[in-house]
Order: C-alpha cells, then structure tokens, then sequence
C-alpha cells in the first residue's frame, strides 16, 4: 500500500537486476564488511548549538549557504574522518532564527568513509546537502507524513549476510541523482549511473555501508515521525573537515 493516494506509481516491478543494484548501492553486501563498529557519542557537546545559535555547529558557510531558507529540519550527519565509516546524526530543529538540538544517535555512512566526488561503487558516502522528500520500506508505515512506499521489494536478498536482512525494514531516499516525489528506490539516476544512486538512510548492520547512512530502528523511527515535508528537511553530511569548510 502506498501513502498520498494513488499518483504515486510503483517502480517496484522495474526489472530484478535494476532492483539489486538499487539496494547494492545502498549497503548491500555478501558477507560482513569488518568496518568500524562504533559511533561517537550520541551526548557530544560539540554538536550542541549554543542557546540562541543562529547557526548549525560544526557546518561552515560552503556548505550552510546550501540550506534552503524554507528549511526547518536539518539531519546533520557528522562523520568521525575522512577514511571512517563512524558518524553521528543530529536532527536540529529551526525556532525563528535559532537552531535547537532534538535528537542524536549514533550512525554509519560508507565503508570507506567520504567523497566531495561520489562515484558508484567507490563506497564512499557523498558530502553534501540533500533534501528529504520519499520514504518506503518493507515494513508499515510507523505515522511518517513523508510520502511512504511499502512494499516486500525492499527485502535485501537472503544470499547477503543475515546482518543485512533488515537494512531496508525503513528508508529515507537521501535526494543524491534521484527524481524527488518518487518511491525511495525508482531507478532514475538523471545525472547518470556513473555518478551512483540509491543513497538512502536505512537500518544499521553494525558497520560501514556502501554510500548510504544507516541508523538504528528506533533512531529511523523516531526520524520517519518527526521529519515534516512542510519543513522541507534536508540532510547535511560529509567528514567533520569538509561540514567545516
């Protein structure tokens, strides 16, 4: 069943091998990959904004001047380096022209850390700012008002390690090369295939993703149920470097 009436067409019959490569592109993998484990801590001070903070911490003008002016949701995806699959995620909230801290977790982001250059397959999260705008998964939907997709599609394939199986139980499409307003794993990449796709915040598996940020259940849920499209909620990520620059 599908969120906000019918105009939503399903792109879940697209072809198996277009599927595979949608969900390979956002954590899949055969067997456990061995990244890092952990995450910084949920409770880090440094990601707290000052009382009265008109500005996001730890994100520098490059990437602040990106944030729509409409924009009352920012997910801040902070990443432990370069080369590192730890982050953190931070959903800040805008009250007037102050940015308040609402919620934080731990988190994952490519095996390989970090790109300015996002390519497919080079298993690197893109740094940058991304809108929020399509949500889907195999599971119901939790009471997001993002429009949803469900649909057993998602399931990863059982020939993954076990530890995968339930990375896509809930998605966030990351608006990385994907047509806004579509089901979270439409295929359409405008820039091409070249530059990847299917970057998504999903369930975490423990450790590094091919190029999506990943999360717990309880972090993805709370994030489906808060993040309002009348906010327009974007996501800002990249290593702590490039958020500064």
């Amino acid at each position: 069943m599908r969120k906000n009436g019918a105009s939503r067409t399903a792109v879940a019959v697209a072809s198996l091998a277009t599927l595979l490569a949608s969900l390979s592109a956002c954590g899949g993998t055969h067997q456990s990959d061995g990244g890092d484990k952990g995450a910084s801590g949920s409770g880090s001070s440094a990601h707290r904004p000052a009382v009265g903070s008109t500005r996001i911490p730890g994100v520098g003008d490059r990437l602040y001047r990106r944030i729509p002016a409409d924009t009352g949701q920012v997910v801040a995806v902070y990443g432990a380096g370069r080369d590192s699959a730890r982050s953190t995620a931070v959903l800040y909230t805008r009250h007037g022209k102050s940015w308040r801290r609402q919620g934080s977790w731990p988190a994952h982001n490519g095996k390989k850390g970090w790109t300015t250059d996002h390519h497919e397959d080079d298993r690197r999260s893109p740094v940058g700012v991304f809108t929020l705008t399509d949500a889907g998964g195999v599971l119901a939907d939790p009471g997001t008002r993002l429009p949803y997709t469900r649909d057993a599609s998602f399931a990863a394939p059982r020939w993954w390690a076990k530890s995968h199986w339930h990375d896509f139980d809930y998605v966030i499409a990351i608006d990385y090369n994907r047509l806004k307003g579509t089901p979270p794993d439409d295929p359409t990449r405008p820039q091409g295939d070249a530059k990847g796709g299917s970057i998504w915040l999903h369930l975490d598996h423990g450790s590094g993703t091919s190029a999506c940020i990943s999360l717990s259940e309880a972090a993805m849920q709370y994030l489906l149920r808060t993040l309002d499209p009348h906010q327009h909620p974007v996501v800002v990520m990249g290593d702590r470097a490039n958020l500064k620059a």
